[in-house]
């Protein structure tokens, strides 16, 4: 039987990922509190959107903690706004 969490991102029980995304304590609460479906969300498709919209650079310290911030606020586990990624108006002229 697979092994299931209390979504963080969904609020409901769902099946868990089968092992920490990473080392470290970030790894492990994702591993108990996030969903399988709430990760593949993040890492296959929300993750590349804020990468590339916000245009960060993962050489640099703080690029890399606005995108860790992101991926806890996406999966619920921290409090705050998450990043607009999908505006059809951004982008174009008045």
């Amino acid at each position: 039987m697979a092994r299931t969490v209390l979504c963080s991102k969904f609020k409901k029980e769902l099946p868990g990922l089968e092992k920490p995304p990473f080392g470290g304590e970030i790894g492990k609460r994702i591993f108990d509190s996030v969903s399988a479906e709430a990760w593949n969300q993040w890492s296959k498709d929300v993750q590349i959107k804020v990468l590339n919209e916000y245009r960060l650079n993962m050489g640099d310290p703080r690029d890399y903690q606005v995108l860790v911030d992101q991926m806890l606020r996406f999966l619920g586990l921290e409090q705050g706004s998450v990043a607009e990624v999908e505006n059809s108006e951004r982008g174009r002229r008045q």
